[in-house]
């Protein structure tokens, strides 16, 4: 499955995880038109954006909580750094990367385990 890397900045609302520190930055999602939409907060919506198919938002999920192993999804690729920070790579093309400190991805990944960025029910996608 292939995501859509954009430059463009999707519209609607985003959100972050409520373990990020209101005043510093973070990892931001939105759901919008079967893609779920991930950004970094530090770029002020004017960096780029990486989607990917609803259908495979679950498997990053569980990628990112350690339900599974890193590069399972093949949908957005996830590179743990030694510093405690994790980059987000578009694929097939890896031709975007999202870059987030430790507290940036450690609040993220709280907030996965504690299903803040599950699929909602209108975005599930049909049986």
């Amino acid at each position: 499955m292939n995501t859509v890397a954009s430059s463009q900045k999707p519209t609607t609302s985003w959100f972050k995880s409520s373990f990020s520190n209101p005043s510093q930055n973070c990892v931001e999602i939105r759901f919008a038109d079967g893609l779920v939409h991930v950004r970094d907060s530090k770029d002020r919506g004017e960096g780029p954006v990486i989607s990917a198919p609803g259908n495979a938002w679950s498997t990053l999920l569980a990628e990112v909580a350690g339900r599974l192993p890193v590069g399972t999804s093949g949908t957005i690729r996830i590179v743990h750094r030694t510093d405690g920070g994790a980059d987000l790579q578009s694929l097939p093309a890896r031709s975007l990367t999202l870059s987030y400190t430790a507290a940036e991805w450690d609040a993220f990944v709280a907030g996965v385990r504690a299903g803040e960025f599950d699929l909602p029910h209108s975005a599930q996608p049909a049986a």
